[in-house]
């Protein structure tokens, strides 16, 4: 893991890969949970059988919004930045979807650092992420992250 006291030492990695997560498998239990507190209930998602009969996928997958929401999981395995007062999210740019995940998939992150500026103090931070699907060369989702770091 990564470990960044400073803007300075944060700078120094730029244009560098940050790191990469561990595996995390995405069981149907998590779809439906993600399901239930999005209220997204798409067949495609949820629905075993049919999807198992109708969907040119021959199983349920992923949500697409449920792979992106793995990011903080992930990224809180590359990178601990201490000094900090707060973190806030501040955008995402370039975001693609590159495959569907079939459930039962095994994901994890690969991180870049694509910008850093100084703001009066403020690190702003891209990070440039890819999501891996275990077995496959095409990408889950890809984009770029950016997060304002308000060090102490």
């Amino acid at each position: 893991m990564l470990e960044i006291n400073s803007y300075e030492e944060f700078a120094a990695h730029l244009g560098q890969e940050l790191g990469t997560s561990d595996w995390l498998e995405v069981d149907q239990d998590r779809v439906n949970m993600f399901a239930d507190a999005t209220l997204d209930h798409q067949w495609i998602h949820v629905d075993i059988e049919r999807a198992k009969a109708e969907s040119p996928y021959k199983g349920t997958i992923v949500h697409g919004y449920l792979t992106l929401s793995l990011l903080p999981y992930f990224w809180e395995q590359i990178i601990k930045v201490n000094n900090l007062k707060m973190l806030v999210n501040y955008g995402m740019d370039k975001m693609k979807f590159g495959q569907a995940v079939p459930v039962g998939s095994r994901l994890r992150m690969v991180t870049k650092l694509h910008e850093i500026t100084n703001l009066r103090g403020i690190c702003k931070a891209s990070i440039q992420f890819k999501i891996e699907i275990e077995g496959q060369r095409k990408p889950a989702l890809e984009g770029i992250a950016t997060f304002l770091y308000y060090f102490n």
